[in-house]
């Protein structure tokens, strides 16, 4: 069986291999998980830190950019919010745009991957075709 400590930088490799972390992240989350398996092993109870619910770690300017979205939970950026929002703070698009204010008409995409994915989509007519499927489909009935 494996020791404490090789679990303990097996797990926390694992997520650093996935998620970009300063050396100040990478320690504290070292000592995080160590701790944790620590307590496992003699059997306590290990005390799980809620995140903040407090205000948002990104402003609603700031968040929304051409490039890339920012988490206004913990300040991540990516091109989509909806998987990262599920994922790693177990919560819905609708409860996040409730929890933070954010209206139905904007968009939790960044705006260059918005418009390259609607390229892509007009590229390949698929407007079009849609349009087909539904005629013939309307025909049917």
């Amino acid at each position: 069986m494996a020791t404490i400590l090789e679990m303990t930088a097996e797990i926390v490799s694992a997520h650093a291999s996935m998620t970009n972390m300063t050396k100040e992240e990478l320690v504290e989350e070292l000592n995080q998980v160590y701790t944790a398996l620590s307590a496992l092993e003699k059997g306590e109870i290990v005390a799980v830190e809620e995140e903040p619910k407090e205000g948002p770690v990104v402003s609603r300017k700031k968040a929304f950019g051409r490039d890339k979205i920012f988490c206004m939970i913990c300040g991540k950026g990516m091109k989509t919010l909806a998987r990262h929002l599920k994922t790693a703070h177990d919560i819905t698009p609708g409860q996040y745009r409730k929890q933070f204010d954010i209206p139905r008409s904007q968009s939790l995409a960044a705006k260059k991957y918005s418009e390259t994915r609607r390229q892509m989509a007009i590229d390949r007519g698929l407007g079009e075709k849609l349009a087909k499927a539904r005629a013939a489909r309307a025909k049917k009935k």
